[in-house]
Order: structure tokens, then C-alpha cells, then sequence
């Protein structure tokens, strides 16, 4: 067999290991659906533990406020409750939120703002800072844009109560703009499905399962005698939910809590999104993978663990494959390899497979209307593959962090907009990779046909369209902003003299009386 065959083999096989993996996370759900989450009691008024609500921040005057109030309507006992809004931002936002803040401090909210001048370990250093600066027993973690129910923590902390052992509970992330525009409903399809049936299948099947950063509840012992919030990857909630369950504490995870977030709007924020997802996740597969082979768990369950925090490699087997398969076809050695490997078509079909079965378990009236945007999800997921190659190549090879947040917009209905933003995101520079990639496919499918391998020609097209729709819904993202008259509203970056002021009024030493071990 040629090189060139040779390499099409293994990347295909290598492929096919996720693929299936979507089957068997899929079996473990339906085996384990219908298991009831642990019975709890509500505990009498006197027995509520004391919560601290971290909101850790950073450049969100447009969703900032909508944060602050969806936290102080969370239905506990004030007695019990603190709100820390951890603050690393360096334009209007602190201003906007520090003035929120001291409205409900008014009214007699236990609620703070801890302002950091340097973002050192970014959020997992703000997250870190906030719990030094607190004894609360237990931690939520709301992200900027997220709006949590009022009942939020009432349905959570019961669970830690009956489970000395329970270290962090997730809840399921809901949408609060799925329909505003196809890229949204795309998103909301692949989170779902990761929600409803992965995280259901991980927990539920006895798998380690990861902590999505935020809309969950940690205890505090937990934290501290895992290790703590790390930097050392951008991934900081991968990070350590797997640390805690690898040194002996369980994890729960909840279907039925739901958290509303809103989804990017914009095309280059999705991107960013996964590029640091997926660069996270890998660099915690090369701090934690020979851990968890070292580890007490089963066989089972580290191969799980292993392929779960792997599972971004997908993208650079991706990438690997479009760029072998025309020219394998014009080096003629096809016929080698096409007979034993047309059967892995069937296991690809995993991850479409799991989705369905995520929109119905949702919806059984409507999950047609959903999942009809299961063709953009494979046009978005095989397009993003350049992006995300990158991003696991820079984790692979050491690149140094930097945590490029993903911007909000506060778009929730589909009058609102995104592109006069300022926090909107610039035309990304591997949209022309991503054009190359994709006329190069296109080249390949008319190759395939010319040549007879009409069999190939879908799966290359696939790449072809998948590779154009992210780059040409990239370039047009950024004409249509260009072209918007409306003036941009403007965040103001705060001055050197401003943020002097700023820190005499919100720094720790400022409000020792207000900020401390509360």
C-alpha cells in the first residue's frame, strides 16, 4: 500500500473511533434516560449552607447589568447569599457594573465587585481571587451571558447536602436567541446534543464528565483539595472537574436545571469560541491523559476519558483527509481502500444520529423543525476544521495562553444587532485558507467524477461546501459591517488616570468593610 493510502487509512480509522464513540455515548443514554436524579429534601430555613455567586467578567457592558440582575433575583436566603462580580475589564464595564452593584447593596444585597488591574491566569485567576475573598461552602459560576432561573440554586444545593462526596453539580445550558438567525439554531443543535446526551451518558453511564465552565455549583473542599483554579490552560473548568473526579470526588449532573445563555451571533465569535475550546481541551489532555492512565479507574473508563479529552483531534483528521483524498485519487490508488473503508460511511452517521435523538428527547412534536439544521451543523463542523487544527497544533506545541473571550451582544430577538458593536469581531485571517481549502476540494470532487470514484464525491463535496460556507459567512459578517450606517456604540477604554480613580473605589483595600471573608 502507498504512503499516500497508508495515511488515508489511519486518519479514516482514526476518525471512525469518534464516530462510533457517538453511537456508544447514544446506547449509554438511552440505557440510562429514564434514571431518576438522586432524591433530595429541601432543607429547613436554618440549614441552607452559605453560596457565594461568582460572575466572573471581562469587557461586557452590553450584557453586564442583565448578569447582576438575573443573579439577584436567585430565590435564596439572603442571609446565606453572596454575589462577587469579579472584574477584569478595562472599558466601561466596570463602571456600568460597579453602579448595579451598589443599587443592590441598597437594598441590602450582600454583593460585591473585586476589580483585578492584570488579567494573570485569566479566569481562573479571577475565579481564584474571588474565593480568597470569601468563605462561602459552596460556589456557583455564571458566566456574562448567562440569566439564571430564580430557583437556581434551590435545585442545586439540596444535592450536596445528601452527598458528603458530591464535589460539582452542571446544569443544561438553554438558549436564549436559538432562533434568531440559521448560525444560532446551528449552535444550538450541537449543544444540545452535547447537553441532553453526552453529559447524560458520561454521568449517568459512570464516565468522567467535564464541568462546562459555568450554569453549575462546586464545593468549596473540592476546589481546594483538587488543586485549585489552574492557569497553565485555557480550559481551567476541564481542567479541574477532571483533577477532582481523578482524586476520588463525584459529580452530578442535572438535565432537568435549566441555564439560558445567548448563543454568538456572529460567525468569527463562534470560531474564537472553539478555537479555545478546543485548544483547552487539549492542553488538558497533555497535563492529565498519563494521569488518568495511572489512575484506579477501569480500562473502560479511561478509554472514554481519553477519547473525550482528545476529542478535538477530529479537526486536524479532518483537515488531513481533505487534503489526501484527491491526491490519492489522482495518484490512482483508490481501488486499494475503497471496498473495507465504504463501510465506515455507516459509522459516520453517529454523530447525525445523536443529535435526532437529542431534539426529540427535547421535543417530540417540534424536533423536526430543529434538527432541520443538522446539514448546516456538518457544513459548520467540517468548515471550522482549519481553525480548530490551529488551535490544537498551538496546544501541541506549547503555545502560550491568551484567552480571547467570546464576545456578547445582548441579541436575543431578531431585530436586534450584532454588527454595530464595537465588541463585533474583525474578518479572521484563515477565512482564505478556508477558500483554498475549499476550491482545492472542489477541484478533488471534479477529479473523483472525471475519473470514475463517483463513491468519494460526497464526502468530498462535504469539505467543499463546509470550507466555502465558513469562509464565504465570514467575508460576508464583515462586509455587512462595514457597510451598517448606524454609528458604532463605543465602549470607552478607561485611561490611565480613570483607572486609578476606579481602583480607589472598587480595589479590596478600598472596601475592606464590604469585600472580605464576608
Amino acid at each position: 500500500m502507498s504512503l499516500l493510502a497508508t495515511a488515508y487509512v489511519i486518519t479514516a480509522l482514526l476518525l471512525a473511533v469518534y464516530a462510533l464513540n457517538a453511537w456508544i455515548l447514544t446506547v449509554l443514554y438511552f440505557k440510562y434516560k429514564n434514571v431518576a436524579s438522586p432524591p433530595v429534601k429541601q432543607p429547613s430555613a436554618s440549614a441552607w449552607p452559605r453560596v457565594v455567586v461568582q460572575l466572573p467578567i471581562f469587557n461586557e457592558a452590553l450584557v453586564v447589568e442583565r448578569l447582576i440582575d438575573a443573579a439577584a433575583r436567585l430565590d435564596y436566603p439572603r442571609d446565606r447569599l453572596e454575589i462577587q462580580v469579579l472584574d477584569d475589564s478595562t472599558d466601561e464595564t466596570t463602571g456600568i457594573a460597579q453602579r448595579r452593584v451598589e443599587h443592590y447593596r441598597q437594598k441590602g444585597l450582600n454583593i460585591h465587585l473585586l476589580h483585578r488591574d492584570d488579567r494573570t491566569d485569566f479566569k481562573a485567576g479571577a475565579l481564584r481571587e474571588g474565593m480568597a475573598h470569601t468563605d462561602g461552602e459552596f460556589i456557583a459560576v455564571f458566566d456574562a451571558d448567562f440569566v439564571p432561573e430564580p430557583d437556581f440554586l434551590r435545585r442545586t444545593i439540596p444535592h450536596f447536602l445528601t452527598n458528603p462526596r458530591l464535589g460539582f453539580v452542571q446544569t443544561r445550558w438553554g438558549h436564549l436567541n436559538r432562533d434568531y438567525s440559521p448560525l444560532t439554531a446551528t449552535q444550538a443543535l450541537a449543544l444540545d446534543g452535547h447537553f441532553i446526551i453526552e453529559q447524560t451518558a458520561r454521568n449517568r453511564g459512570g464516565l468522567l464528565m467535564n464541568f462546562n465552565g459555568t450554569a453549575g455549583v462546586w464545593r468549596r473542599d473540592c476546589i481546594e483539595s483538587a488543586g485549585g483554579w489552574q492557569g497553565d490552560t485555557i480550559s481551567e473548568d476541564f481542567d479541574l472537574s477532571y483533577r477532582a473526579q481523578l482524586v476520588g470526588w463525584s459529580c452530578l449532573y442535572l438535565p432537568d436545571v435549566v441555564a439560558p445563555a445567548e448563543i454568538p451571533p456572529q460567525l468569527a465569535a463562534f470560531k474564537r469560541q472553539q478555537f479555545r475550546w478546543a485548544k483547552g481541551s487539549i492542553q488538558c489532555l497533555k497535563k492529565l491523559g498519563w494521569t488518568v492512565l495511572r489512575s484506579r479507574q477501569s480500562v473502560w473508563v479511561k478509554l472514554q476519558a481519553l477519547i473525550h479529552l482528545s476529542s478535538y483531534l477530529v479537526h486536524p483528521l479532518m483537515v488531513i483527509l481533505a487534503l489526501i483524498t484527491p491526491a490519492l485519487i489522482v495518484s490512482g490508488a483508490t481501488a486499494q481502500i475503497r471496498f473495507p473503508l465504504i463501510y465506515l460511511s455507516l459509522i459516520s452517521l453517529g454523530p447525525p444520529f445523536l443529535y435526532a435523538v437529542a431534539q426529540y428527547a427535547l421535543s417530540p412534536a417540534g424536533w423536526g423543525r430543529r434538527y432541520r439544521y443538522m446539514v448546516l451543523l456538518i457544513l459548520l463542523g467540517s468548515g471550522i476544521a482549519l481553525s480548530n487544527s490551529k488551535a490544537v497544533v498551538e496546544a501541541l506545541l506549547g503555545v502560550g495562553n491568551v484567552f480571547r473571550r467570546t464576545p456578547k451582544f445582548s441579541v436575543t430577538s431578531r431585530t436586534d444587532r450584532w454588527q454595530t458593536s464595537v465588541y463585533r469581531l474583525p474578518l479572521d485571517g484563515l477565512v482564505l485558507g478556508e477558500l483554498a481549502l475549499s476550491l482545492y476540494t472542489l477541484v478533488g470532487a471534479w477529479l473523483a467524477a472525471s475519473d470514475g470514484h463517483a463513491f468519494a464525491v460526497p464526502f468530498i463535496l462535504l469539505y467543499a461546501f463546509g470550507f466555502g460556507y465558513v469562509g464565504l459567512q465570514g467575508v460576508w459578517d464583515a462586509w455587512v459591517a462595514h457597510r451598517q450606517t448606524r454609528p458604532v456604540r463605543r465602549v470607552r477604554p478607561v485611561s490611565s488616570s480613570r483607572r486609578a480613580s476606579r481602583r480607589a473605589k472598587v480595589s479590596p483595600q478600598a472596601v475592606s468593610g464590604q469585600v472580605g471573608r464576608n
